[in-house]
């Protein structure tokens, strides 16, 4: 198996987009009842992270039915390195308070298709 930075090589070398970000996926830790209490400070911290362009998306998964919440939350960060993107998981509030716990991945996005329209007089952003 090649390492990740090889791999990016050999997508890029194809033609793929080769766009590296590193995602996190946050799981209850204990009580999930006690995410509630640091949700706030989460919510703070995720907006002031996307005003200053380091988060790419974030928000929570259901249960594999699709159907509860399941306290998980899965994030996309910008990131010039590991241990930068590892600082700002770090920094989450919710991982701070000890309520999550976190994994770390680098993720290499090199095929799909996302498209958005961006009212300009209603102010509405519609992604698809």
């Amino acid at each position: 198996m090649p390492t990740f930075a090889e791999y990016k090589g050999i997508a890029r070398d194809r033609g793929a987009l080769a766009f590296e970000v590193f995602v996190v996926t946050s799981r209850p830790v204990g009580d999930p009842e006690a995410m509630f209490e640091h949700l706030k400070e989460h919510v703070a911290y995720m907006t002031s992270q996307e005003a200053s362009g380091n988060l790419v998306m974030s928000g929570p998964l259901s249960d594999e039915a699709g159907i509860e919440m399941s306290g998980i939350g899965f994030q996309v960060w910008r990131a010039e390195s590991w241990e930068a993107a590892k600082a700002f998981a770090d920094a989450d509030p919710m991982h701070v308070a000890g309520v999550k716990a976190y994994e770390l991945r680098r993720w290499l996005i090199n095929e799909g298709n996302l498209s958005m329209s961006v009212g300009l007089s209603s102010g509405t952003v519609k992604l698809s």
